[in-house]
């Protein structure tokens, strides 16, 4: 049996606890090893390997630093196969899905080992004579990074790839399902020379890891992406001991189709969004928020482009839908669709549990689409994270903004429309952190922001340069050579 260790101050070991937990394939039920389950011990020693190693590593010149990040881009790119693979194989998305996910790391290696060399502060003039002032960024100590299955080599990417570069030690929970794809990205780090103590896995539940982590001292931020109601109870306690929070949660995303939009185009972006990664992104299109005038045109056409979507195991190059991550999420996703039919949504396909076809062993669910949604109903507004999508029928596109605006997230909005004019009005408008003009809702680059409004998350985000405020602390330095005591805002008038 394969068995999926911590990794701390350099040393693979089994936790103090002597638990493990089975990881299953979705696709098959196939169980491919077991997993060990931390103790709040396990987090205090790796914690006290951070600290030590971090006091270090501070001190290396971030270009330094950023070698060994170039060094991790290229071992991942030359197994960029073989971590797809086991990517799928307990994950459940589809290989080409899988293959664009490992890229998303490579890049992000690349982007930030870059950022080694431009790690910039500002120098700016003094409003006194011969006195010199600057500011420069300054690592804020150690990083704790809790992550979700549904993306667990990029999200991971990008939150520890930014965290080290900028002097930091890290502490990482990986979510229990995924745990191989985490082992190998760590050995990456392992033989790409980086020192022992900078990274340190642990895994286990949230309920123990996740919580000790929160509630450690010694840990000065804790970086999540997951749920909304654990975020918010990460930042419930974590404000307690004024300790940084960067969250990013949720999202109920909405394509918007205009009537004069090209609609094969639009259906192209609404299936890949909805139903790529069986709908476990959380920038999944959920809502397709339609002109009236075109929506039965619109509905024909993604009738007749949906039965072509083959489900099945990942691994198969064929497959476009590949199954949900688990059991109770299979059940979740199967009761917002009774959801659904009872507050009088139109079901126009999908809404079952799929076990044909050799199927009935792994976790999959039909594509699924409902119409006639009005904007206040339950599968309009909560996240399903699933392979689920509602048309809500509008008027306008201020209508179109008004719904799509109208829930408690803000991460991801999409529009498609032929009208320049009213494409910057929907840019201005729409109330989420990233906007699409003629393409769907997911597709983020890792040179740019990544997050959103509102219940999404708490103002920080993911990737890009922006990605770098999360991971260090602002420091204004002053230079006074005059040999006098100059006093700011008084001997200068």
């Amino acid at each position: 049996m394969k068995k999926y260790l911590n990794f701390i101050n350099g040393e693979w070991m089994e936790s103090s606890s002597g638990r493990f937990i089975p990881v299953t394939n979705p696709a098959n039920g196939d169980v491919l090893g077991e997993v060990t389950q931390s103790t709040k011990e396990d987090v205090d020693r790796a914690v006290q390997a951070a600290k030590t190693a971090q006091k270090s590593w501070r001190l290396v010149p971030a270009p330094e630093r950023a070698e060994i990040l170039y060094k991790v881009a290229h071992l991942l790119k030359e197994r960029k196969e073989e971590l797809s693979q086991i990517l799928t194989s307990e994950m459940g998305k589809v290989i080409a899905e899988a293959r664009g996910e490992v890229q998303e790391a490579i890049d992000m290696a690349y982007y930030m080992a870059g950022e080694g060399r431009r790690l910039f502060g500002d120098t700016v003039p003094s409003e006194l004579r011969n006195k010199f002032a600057m500011s420069i960024r300054v690592p804020i100590g150690i990083a704790g990074l809790i992550t979700p299955w549904n993306f667990p080599i990029a999200i991971a990417s990008w939150k520890s790839l930014p965290a080290l570069v900028a002097g930091n030690a890290v502490i990482w929970k990986p979510a229990s399902e995924t745990p191989a794809i985490a082992q190998e990205f760590v050995r990456i780090y392992e033989e790409a020379g980086l020192p022992k103590g900078l990274i340190n896995l642990v895994n286990g539940s949230g309920s123990i890891v996740g919580n000790a982590m929160v509630d450690h001292l010694d840990i000065d931020l804790i970086s999540f992406t997951g749920s909304n109601e654990v975020g918010k109870q990460i930042n419930e306690r974590a404000g307690v001991m004024l300790k940084r929070t960067s969250l990013e949660m949720g999202g109920k995303n909405a394509v918007t189709v205009l009537e004069d939009a090209n609609l094969d185009l639009a259906v192209d972006g609404i299936l890949w969004g909805a139903f790529g990664t069986s709908g476990q992104r959380c920038t999944a299109t959920s809502r397709v928020i339609v002109h009236e005038s075109v929506k039965e045109e619109l509905e024909r056409k993604l009738m007749e482009r949906i039965g072509e979507l083959k489900l099945g195991n990942g691994l198969d190059e064929s497959v476009k839908v590949g199954p949900v991550i688990n059991r109770s999420s299979l059940e979740r996703i199967n009761e917002y669709v009774k959801i659904g039919v009872n507050e009088g949504a139109k079901l126009l396909t999908g809404g079952n549990i799929v076990t044909e076809n050799n199927l009935d062993k792994g976790n999959f669910y039909a594509p699924t689409i409902f119409t006639d949604v009005k904007a206040d109903m339950r599968i309009a507004k909560e996240e399903i994270f699933g392979p689920v999508v509602s048309i809500i029928p509008v008027k306008s596109l201020e209508e179109a903004i008004e719904v799509n605006n109208s829930v408690e997230f803000g991460l991801s909005s999409a529009i498609f429309t032929a009208d320049v004019n009213r494409a910057f009005q929907a840019m201005r408008d729409l109330d989420t952190g990233i906007v699409y003009v003629n393409a769907g809702t997911t597709g983020a680059e890792i040179h740019l922001p990544f997050g959103g409004t509102k219940g999404t998350g708490n103002g920080h985000r993911d990737s890009g340069v922006a990605s770098l405020d999360v991971y260090t602390e602002w420091k204004s330095i002053y230079v006074d050579y005059s040999g006098k005591l100059q006093r700011a805002q008084i001997d200068n008038y």
